[in-house]
């Protein structure tokens, strides 16, 4: 099946969720949360990721993670990275609870389209209460969503990218294989995946022609992660928006929804004068107004 019949089928057939000129949304994707050890990329960045949930959560945005969630090639057990980062799935089982939480599928962590590799996201044990509490059960992974504005009938398909990236959606067993029993010794000593859309720019660029061009034709709006490189169309460029990822080396990107624009955002840490360090939330650049088709 070629991209543009995949992605067709997907724009068709994924849930509809309505939003208006009073949604807040944020999309992020590929935290590649881990087992939080040498090769954990997101370790770095999980202070971030947490007070930028916190600000989201606080300010009535709707949490969108984009796919790659977690790092499911280089680790086996799902089960023991919810325990390590138990802090972050209690705060998304906060917007779960509000009803604003949406999870898709990437290539790293398709696996948990089987709900028995997810069934420790139903429930944690509260030491401080000493009984077992809810955290996100159920909960859905999707492929595909698409938004529809309830104003302007416009729709916004989101997808994680992997779908134009051939090795990775058509080859993913033997990509985690390799990524598994290859790529992450060598990681450690500082040998890159050269596979990877997100650690080799040629591939990347590669994947997002074939999505430019889909959203070029089909004339929508699309939001996607895998390529881990921030793009925010201006102009009269084509409609691909790109949220970036959470393991970049000093910082973490997003796109944000309010008042019917998009916006590109960045979360560092910032040093000031005085020694203070403070988590900064940093537009990078100026927002636009959603387009209306």
């Amino acid at each position: 099946m070629s991209v543009t019949k995949r992605l067709n089928r997907l724009y068709k057939t994924a849930p509809r969720i309505a939003i208006d000129k009073k949604s807040k949304l944020v999309f992020f994707s590929d935290c590649h949360r881990g087992e939080g050890g040498w090769a954990d990329n997101f370790a770095k960045n999980q202070g971030l990721f947490f007070h930028a949930l916190n600000h989201y959560y606080d300010n009535g945005f709707t949490y969108f993670e984009l796919g790659d969630g977690e790092e499911l090639w280089e680790n086996k057990d799902f089960c023991e990275i919810v325990n390590t980062y138990r802090h972050i799935y209690w705060m998304m089982s906060r917007f779960y609870k509000k009803g604003r939480l949406y999870m898709l599928l990437g290539n790293h962590d398709l696996e948990k389209k089987n709900p028995k590799k997810t069934t420790c996201l139903n429930s944690y044990y509260d030491e401080r209460e000493r009984r077992t509490v809810p955290l996100c059960p159920n909960l859905k992974f999707h492929e595909a969503l698409v938004l529809r504005h309830k104003e302007t009938k416009s729709e916004f398909f989101l997808i994680h990218g992997h779908q134009a990236d051939f090795i990775n959606y058509n080859l993913w067993v033997i990509s985690r294989f390799l990524v598994r029993y290859v790529w992450k010794p060598l990681e450690m000593i500082g040998v890159h995946d050269p596979t990877s859309a997100a650690k080799n720019y040629s591939k990347s660029i590669a994947v997002e022609r074939k999505l430019i061009k889909w959203s070029q034709d089909q004339k929508r709006m699309l939001i996607a992660g895998h390529t881990h490189r921030p793009v925010f169309p201006t102009g009269n460029e084509p409609l691909y928006f790109n949220d970036g990822s959470c393991v970049h080396p000093r910082c973490i990107t997003c796109l944000e929804i309010e008042d019917d624009e998009i916006m590109l955002v960045k979360w560092s840490y910032v040093i000031k004068k005085d020694g203070a360090v403070y988590a900064d939330r940093q537009l990078l650049e100026e927002p636009r107004k959603i387009p209306i088709f």
